[in-house]
């Protein structure tokens, strides 16, 4: 029996389950492509699948929809793979286990994959319900979105007609976005060598953080457990003598890391001070962070008489004075629109190779001269510190339009259908609309979505009510069209 076989819509949960059963984390989009694909030929749909796994789908228009204007329907395939300490999963080639918990939608112990797969699933109930009434549609699901926008950049896109295009890619019902971020990734690699130590060996571990979306969620005050990791570290360091043995941290450069481990060495006689110091440290993070962090945690397992290969100091006091030293979290809040992050970056993955410390973060903002200052930044503090740095991924913002006539239809029929106005409103993470608008003449777009909570973290959770609104809305904006 389907998990979501009661839910209303039917259809667009009945395709959310679908997917959810493909391995779908970026870098992984060959099944869910290949999805795509087979259905648009079971039901004979003009489609288009390229070599980096974009699919476009196209829909003719109903009967007396011919003269209307073409609507773009786009949204992406992949979506960030977290999980819960403990929980068995294999995303590479394992789907979600979900679940529902009064309104909300769930999967077991991992992110959801409502962003974005609410889009998708929206998108093939609408191709298949020939009883709609709409416009030509021409719907776009990219690849590769969450690690810097890659589908939409490689995408070619002149066989559409449309100049309107519903993102369908943000999380706040009611709430429509008209301008977003543009961004960067930054990956700093710098040298180290290890040589052979002994002592007490400890298992420092950072836990039990909320993280979140490195856009959207960056100005929440929530931990990141590399820096936190560094300071605690570098608080060892200036009371004690210690060595790191092992290092690492986070799993996405757009995601807030919400874990943080550490492996370290110090003498037998500093025993008392390292369990004072953890102590201490503890406590003062513990207080800085009582709102935003309740769960945070320092774990400290240790082990005696223990030998191994440890960071020399001179490339362990590198990797601490990058750590303490690094721009992390907001940069700049806009000056044009009241509470909006303008600039930030997020130190999303940390490691410790056998010939480097590496770190890889996000950098985002909606003014181009900001992003690229930051971006010196981070390479003056890397190559000052002997390393090397490689930017990618980089596109640009969504500027937002004056004259905007989607704008204005849509509020009309939201006002219409609820009784109320909608919000219109800018957002520090990155959509695919700037880069579509680049490739696409005259493009005027607007981006929605339902209710979607903690993206990008295993608290993941889709309001179904919400999905049920929004894909309603949909499909009247759609009929309403003609």
């Amino acid at each position: 029996m389907s998990v979501l076989e009661n839910l209303s819509p039917q259809n667009v949960f009945h395709y959310f389950e679908e997917i959810s059963k493909i391995p779908r984390g970026s870098y992984n989009m060959e099944k869910i492509s290949a999805y795509l694909a087979d259905f648009a030929r079971e039901h004979k749909l003009e489609y288009y699948q390229d070599a980096d796994g974009n699919v476009v789908i196209i829909k003719e228009a109903s009967a007396g929809y011919e003269d209307a204007e073409p609507v773009i329907l786009q949204g992406h395939m992949d979506m960030v793979c977290e999980k819960e300490e403990g929980v068995e999963i294999d995303f590479a080639n394992e789907g979600l286990r979900l679940y529902t918990d009064g309104d909300f939608l769930k999967a077991e112990g991992t992110t959801l994959g409502g962003d974005d797969g609410i889009a998708v699933a929206y998108a093939l109930a609408i191709l298949e319900d020939d009883a709609l009434l709409h416009p030509r549609l021409e719907v776009v699901i990219t690849t590769n979105e969450e690690v810097g926008l890659l589908g939409a950049k490689s995408i070619d896109l002149s066989m559409l007609k449309g100049h309107i295009l519903f993102n369908i890619d943000s999380d706040v019902e009611g709430h429509f976005l008209t301008s977003c971020a543009g961004g960067l990734t930054a990956q700093v690699k710098i040298p180290v060598r290890y040589e052979e130590k002994s002592g007490v060996a400890a298992s420092i571990r950072l836990h039990g953080l909320t993280g979140g979306h490195s856009g959207s969620e960056i100005d929440k005050e929530h931990a990141n457990a590399i820096i936190e990791m560094g300071r605690i570290l570098k608080y060892l360091d200036d009371q004690m003598m210690i060595s790191i043995v092992s290092l690492e941290g986070g799993l996405k450069d757009n995601a807030i890391p919400r874990d943080a481990v550490c492996k370290a060495l110090f003498s037998e006689e500093d025993k008392d001070t390292f369990c004072d110091c953890i102590s201490k440290i503890t406590e003062i993070l513990k207080k800085e962070y009582t709102v935003p962090e309740p769960d945070l945690t320092v774990s400290v397992s240790l082990e005696e008489g223990q030998t191994c290969k440890a960071l020399c100091a001179p490339s362990m006091q590198k990797a601490l004075f990058y750590l303490r030293n690094a721009p992390n979290g907001v940069m700049h809040m806009s000056t044009n629109i009241k509470g909006l992050v303008e600039t930030s970056l997020n130190a999303g993955i940390m490691k410790l190779t056998p010939d480097a410390f590496c770190i890889s973060s996000s950098i985002r903002s909606s003014v181009g001269s900001r992003k690229e200052e930051l971006s010196q930044r981070l390479t003056y503090l890397t190559e000052f510190l002997g390393g090397e740095i490689v930017t990618g991924g980089d596109y640009p913002a969504w500027e937002y339009c004056t004259d905007s006539k989607v704008r204005e239809y849509v509020a009309d029929v939201y006002e219409k259908m609820f009784g109320k106005k909608p919000v219109f409103e800018a957002i520090h993470a990155g959509l695919e609309c700037g880069i579509l608008s680049d490739k696409i003449k005259n493009l005027d777009a607007v981006s929605f979505g339902p209710d979607n909570f903690d993206i990008h973290t295993p608290k993941e959770r889709l309001s179904i009510s919400s999905a049920g609104r929004v894909y309603r809305f949909i499909t009247e904006l759609l009929r309403s069209m003609k």
